[in-house]
């Protein structure tokens, strides 16, 4: 079984290890959502991943409902993103865009407008804006005729992508935002193509990843998925039965790489008592295979020697350790992360997390 520190091909994209940056969202852009040149540093800091998934990019305004988030549907966000991937690329890395609508998780606020789902729901819980928490509104259903605007909106995106020069894309389908939103039976209610059984619930996402594929190419595609448990109130009651078949048809798209992230019962940012599935997905899902979550050297090495999983991404650990994969390679200690610096302004918390070189420089 390979190393957690031997190359991997992620479609097109060569990963020189297999100890990818997770997609993590910090909230770095300014209000109009355009990348600034701090953002360049940080991803630069953690250019020795095998491959970096950015923080989560919104493909419009409609679907972009964080503060300070990063967007790629302007010329002036994709100008801003050019220097930022230019540097990735001084430094050796290799950098995806992970393309997000959130659905009815964008509070009018940000959005604009009323958010839009598969149904006409709520999400649970409060919505982080410029003027503080607030109460999440109900979404109203996307109409029909509104489709072909919506695959526009990530067509745009990643021609956007490929013009700032990134390697590829991922396209978020998980974590209950839009896409996941139409895979689970708890959040689509919906009696058209779009709803009901586990095939018409896949059918958004086929047609996202058809509509991007055919711009960046197949195999400068990722997609995420989170087959288990609850995400942002987004649950389905047999996951197994929709969460398969996409990951087969996924697979009969070609994409580069399919990223799962899989909470377990003591998870330490999100639990779920709901079994994973990434072993039965691994049987209809032949390509490379990503896992995510909660992962240290140790478990990660065991899941690709399992044969499961042949990369795996670390989120948290690769915020607080620029150079996650030497630590993880020489057993060094890890720096811990500061939860109140996540999604702040500036390089605190950010672009100011120690290095192995500098720690021992101290």
């Amino acid at each position: 079984m390979p190393s957690l520190f031997e190359p991997v091909q992620l479609g097109a994209i060569h990963a020189p290890n297999r100890v990818l940056m997770a997609p993590l969202t910090r909230g770095r852009s300014t209000r109009e959502h355009v990348p600034q040149p701090l953002m360049g540093d940080y991803y630069a800091q953690r250019a020795g991943a095998g491959l970096i998934i950015t923080e989560a990019t919104g493909i419009s305004r409609q679907g972009l409902g964080w503060p300070f988030a990063p967007g790629l549907w302007t010329d002036e966000q994709t100008e801003a993103w050019k220097p930022v991937v230019a540097q990735v690329h001084a430094a050796g890395g290799r950098i995806v865009a992970q393309l997000w609508h959130m659905g009815r998780i964008v509070h009018s606020s940000l959005g604009g407008a009323q958010p839009v789902s598969s149904s006409a729901t709520t999400a649970p819980g409060q919505a982080h804006t410029y003027d503080g928490k607030q109460d999440y509104e109900e979404a109203r259903p996307l109409r029909l005729e509104e489709f072909p605007g919506l695959l526009d909106d990530y067509a745009r995106a990643t021609r956007n992508a490929i013009a700032a020069g990134f390697d590829g894309v991922q396209i978020h389908a998980a974590n209950g935002y839009l896409i996941d939103q139409f895979l689970r039976d708890n959040s689509n209610f919906r009696d058209d193509h779009y709803g009901g059984h586990p095939e018409n619930r896949v059918r958004l996402l086929r047609e996202v990843t058809e509509r991007v594929a055919s711009i960046a190419g197949a195999d400068r595609t990722g997609v995420r998925l989170s087959p288990n448990g609850n995400s942002q109130g987004a649950k389905d009651s047999n996951p197994e039965a929709v969460f398969v078949p996409a990951a087969e048809m996924l697979s009969e798209i070609g994409i580069a790489f399919l990223e799962l992230r899989e909470p377990g019962p003591n998870g330490t940012f999100g639990r779920s008592d709901q079994p994973k599935l990434s072993p039965e997905i691994r049987q209809v899902f032949p390509g490379p295979l990503v896992l995510n979550s909660d992962y240290l050297a140790d478990d990660a090495q065991g899941a690709l020697d399992s044969g499961v999983a042949d990369a795996i991404t670390f989120g948290r650990t690769f915020l607080a350790n620029p150079d996650l994969p030497v630590r993880l390679q020489k057993g060094a200690p890890l720096n811990p992360d500061n939860m109140a610096t996540w999604y702040s302004q500036g390089p605190e918390g950010y672009t100011d997390y120690p290095a192995l070189e500098d720690v021992a420089a101290e």
